[in-house]
């Protein structure tokens, strides 16, 4: 398979920012010669920010002109210039180019900066595996507008590359020349410029279909029933699911709703036919205006739903409760929280999650006392045998201490928001975004704490940051990852929490430990490079983002998130099926008419009589 790699040309601030573009985006070339983008035409790699030592202050970095190549062990490198957030000259990359490496041009790890001149700009590198003289032959352009070449090893980064040349007229490594044809594909690629489009590489089938699968929208090819549909018995057929496999080779397991009132009788009388309907709920798009980070469980066979509330200005938490998972969309709200009744509530009640602990219920959430900078983590808990929807069961918020008793944050200078919960190998965790604005504004970072199970407000563990805003995705207009959500899937633990300001770009990213490892050490943690969930997941959806995680009575997983029904629209509540890929990860952008075509959904069950078994599979005879 041929992969290209390239930049995008920025577009509106709002829409595809330079720090959105100044990534590396990946394109492959079909068998119809044509180029298709990955992930939606989105940055898969982006640069690391770098970090004042004293401050503690962030430093957005982008990269342009990536370049990648193979390694001499089988796996890929990329070389690129790395600049300021912007697209600007980096003044700390000053003679040097930036180095990733990765085993499958899905997981990138960022090698750091190799130096290969004393002086002077790098604006442009290409770089090669010599397997004769076991080097890499590195070609770099100047800012005097001339090529220079060197070989050197990998493990040479940080220091100048050895057996530096002279220039020289031509670089050695060169750039695919792009036909008439090719040039005219390049185009139909939003946002790209033909001209500044990035080196082709072959890489082998198996890696090829391995991309494709992780990096492309998976679609339903089919929908089969066991026995090709053929039953014994009526119990039989009414336990049997439909398996729906896609395109990525993934297949789930889904439930078929029967109609047992109208069965048909084969024309020569060997099989009763029933029809059915493979299940799959449906929301309205949006299904609740003006709620922001929804939460949804299911708890003590009930629905109950909950989210900020956009309208007033976030003074009041509502919850809905429905039988049915569709039922929450037109199910009644009744008031649990707002900003007058408690002393210390005033306010910006945010964030709001259930959780059940030690068999008990509660909802963590955000309050002020006053102004924003008092913002902190709090919980209320539900009454042994209350309501949730009787707002006298629930206690009043209390507030989140250290394990010494003292307040998570100090009041005024820093905040606390956005606190979940989880359970992993037997110890309770909370994880939360904090942000110090004084004695300077640091961003948001994710920080991740032990709780015991009888007091789930007071940590027993020092908290410990897992995530900071590093990549451009991330940074974007503003220094923030936050609404962190624990899924737990195949034995794998995944966090996924959103990055950049809470407008049109606000994204869903993800990060998971090393299994088994302790995850209180934020060396165990790995960052994904990429969204899994942004604008350009769905036209018409933007800032999609804070999002949490149900598993329905049925075992579906599902996404509750908060996006825009246009740029300036206000935040509302979406939900989606959970496609887990090839590797068990999730995957947010399978819209249901892909996830499940209505034409797709309509199946045939047969049930034999006991006196003939040649009755004929449903499937191969539907119509």
């Amino acid at each position: 398979m041929e992969v290209l790699c390239y930049t995008r040309e920025p577009k509106e601030d709002i829409i595809y920012a330079n720090r959105l573009a100044y990534s590396m985006h990946l394109a492959w070339k079909s068998e119809t010669g044509q180029y298709v983008p990955f992930h939606h035409n989105e940055g898969i790699l982006y640069a690391k920010a770098t970090q004042d030592g004293q401050s503690g202050v962030l430093c957005a970095k982008s990269l342009k002109n990536p370049w990648i190549f193979h390694t001499g062990d089988g796996a890929y490198g990329v070389a690129a210039v790395r600049t300021e957030a912007d697209g600007e000259r980096d003044s700390d990359s000053e003679g040097s180019i930036l180095m990733f490496r990765s085993e499958d041009l899905v997981h990138y790890e960022e090698v750091g900066l190799w130096k290969v001149q004393e002086s002077g700009y790098v604006s442009e590198v290409r770089c090669a595996w010599d397997e004769a003289e076991k080097t890499y032959r590195i070609c770099w352009l100047g800012e005097d507008g001339i090529w220079k070449e060197g070989k050197g090893n990998l493990s040479g980064v940080g220091g100048i590359l050895p057996e530096s040349v002279a220039a020289a007229e031509r670089p050695q490594i060169k750039k695919a020349e792009f036909g008439e044809a090719d040039r005219w594909q390049l185009e139909q690629i939003e946002g790209i410029n033909p001209g500044n489009a990035g080196n082709t590489i072959e890489i082998p089938d198996a890696k090829g279909a391995y991309l494709i699968s992780k990096l492309t929208t998976p679609v339903c090819k089919e929908i089969a029933l066991p026995h090709q549909g053929v039953f014994s018995v009526k119990e039989e057929l009414l336990q049997a699911g439909a398996v729906a496999s896609y395109s990525d080779g993934t297949v789930v397991n889904r439930k078929v709703d029967w109609n047992l009132d109208r069965p048909e009788t084969a024309e020569d009388g060997s099989c009763t036919l029933y029809r059915g309907r493979v299940h799959q709920e449906h929301f309205a798009a949006p299904f609740a205006e003006n709620r922001a980070d929804p939460c949804c469980m299911y708890w003590n066979g009930k629905y109950y739903y909950i989210a900020t509330n956009d309208a007033d200005g976030n003074r009041t938490l509502y919850i809905r409760c429905s039988d049915t998972l569709e039922g929450i969309m037109e199910a009644e709200e009744v008031l649990i929280l707002d900003s007058v009744t408690y002393p210390g509530i005033g306010g910006l009640l945010w964030a709001p999650e259930f959780h059940e602990i030690g068999g008990s219920l509660y909802v963590f959430h955000a309050a002020t006392s006053g102004e924003f900078y008092w913002e902190e983590s709090r919980v209320m808990k539900l009454r042994d045998g209350g309501d949730p929807m009787c707002r006298a069961d629930w206690s009043a918020p209390q507030l989140v201490v250290k394990k010494d008793g003292t307040p998570l944050c100090e009041a005024g200078k820093v905040i606390s928001l956005d606190m979940t919960v989880f359970a992993y190998q037997k110890e309770t965790y909370v994880m939360w975004s904090q942000r110090q604005f004084l004695p300077v504004d640091q961003g948001a970072w994710l920080y991740l704490a032990r709780i015991d199970e009888s007091e789930p407000w007071r940590l027993t563990s020092d908290p410990v940051c897992i995530a900071k805003p590093e990549y451009g995705w991330e940074n974007n207009h503003t220094f923030v990852v936050e609404g962190p959500y624990a899924l737990q899937h195949n034995g794998q633990l995944m966090v996924t929490y959103s990055g950049a300001a809470v407008d049109a770009t606000y994204a869903v990213g993800m990060l998971k430990p090393v299994m088994g490892s302790d995850i209180l050490n934020p060396q165990n943690w790995k960052k994904g490079n990429y969204p899994l969930l942004s604008s350009r997941s769905e036209e018409g959806q933007y800032g999609t983002g804070h999002n949490a995680y149900l598993t329905d009575e049925n075992g579906i997983v599902w996404n509750f998130y908060h996006a825009r029904p246009g740029v300036e629209a206000p935040r509302s509540s979406f939900a989606r099926r959970v496609h887990f890929d090839v590797d068990g990860e999730p995957m947010l952008d399978v819209l249901e008419e892909l996830d499940l075509p209505e034409q797709m959904r309509q199946v045939e069950g047969r049930l034999r009589s006991h006196s003939d078994t040649a009755c004929k599979s449903g499937m191969d005879n539907r119509k």
